[in-house]
């Protein structure tokens, strides 16, 4: 089976593309299952109801998140009740939603999407590595391919999760940092890995930020309100190639998808 995974979705041009190419890449790539992380959607702080509906119906199964899935409130109530948006799976129990999605593919095949987040260089969670080790021990067996949103800012951190996990799950995207990385490949034990994910937003920008904004905030210390850049904006993901029965990766090639 084939699995698009997308990088942050950031602002109103990041919908865009989504909104606009979604489509013809699951056609032109035969997709079978999309995840996507989309807590930047609104305005690159956090989401919002109605983009959540929006991207489902535009195709992506299941959504990720990070450290700004909280930002809207709105959101609150709504990841109660919508088993298909994620929240970090180490965040505090307490709070609403899961870092856990089980189903099954277009082709009735069983998957898992797990989100974590990292602790290098963010706000304090739980343990991301003692998190996936008991949601992978309560896994229903029969479910071979899983799916892991390592949303963190170390790339270190990221790498060791990949190793950690090699073998005992399908992929493990790191998101995040908004920057593509080049390492896409399948470790030794069959899972698919890179570091980052990328953007999907506009590139003509400082991570998705107005750049003039964020050189003034550079040089000067401080900035105006951050806005959201607007141009040259791409799709940016991978496709891995899983084979269904085994739950371990054959292929991972980085995909962008530019939007004018």
């Amino acid at each position: 089976m084939k699995v698009l995974m997308i990088g942050d979705i950031v602002g109103r041009v990041g919908r865009a593309v989504v909104m606009e190419q979604l489509k013809n890449i699951k056609r032109d790539y035969k997709i079978d299952f999309v995840v996507a992380n989309v807590e930047n959607a609104a305005g690159g702080f956090g989401m919002l109801p109605y983009m959540a509906e929006e991207f489902l119906s535009a195709g992506i199964d299941v959504m990720t998140s990070g450290n700004h899935i909280f930002d809207k409130r709105d959101i609150l109530d709504y990841i109660k009740d919508q088993p298909r948006l994620l929240r970090p799976a180490n965040y505090a129990q307490e709070l609403p939603g899961s870092g856990l999605w089980t189903g099954k593919s277009s082709q009735d095949i069983p998957i898992a999407v797990i989100n974590l987040q990292g602790r290098t260089f963010m706000a304090p969670n739980d343990c991301p590595f003692h998190a996936v080790d008991k949601i992978l021990s309560n896994l229903d067996k029969k479910i071979r391919v899983i799916l892991v949103d390592h949303h963190a800012e170390a790339t270190s951190e990221k790498a060791a999760m990949g190793w950690y996990l090699d073998g005992r799950v399908s992929a493990v995207v790191g998101t995040h940092t908004h920057v593509p990385t080049a390492d896409e490949r399948i470790l030794t034990s069959g899972t698919a890995y890179i570091t980052d994910l990328g953007m999907t937003g506009p590139y003509d920008s400082v991570i998705g930020i107005d750049k003039n904004t964020v050189i003034e905030k550079f040089l000067l210390g401080f900035s105006r309100k951050l806005e959201i850049g607007e141009r040259d904006c791409s799709l940016c993901g991978v496709i891995i190639d899983i084979n269904s029965q085994t739950g371990q990766a054959k292929s991972i090639v980085r995909l962008r998808v530019p939007y004018d």
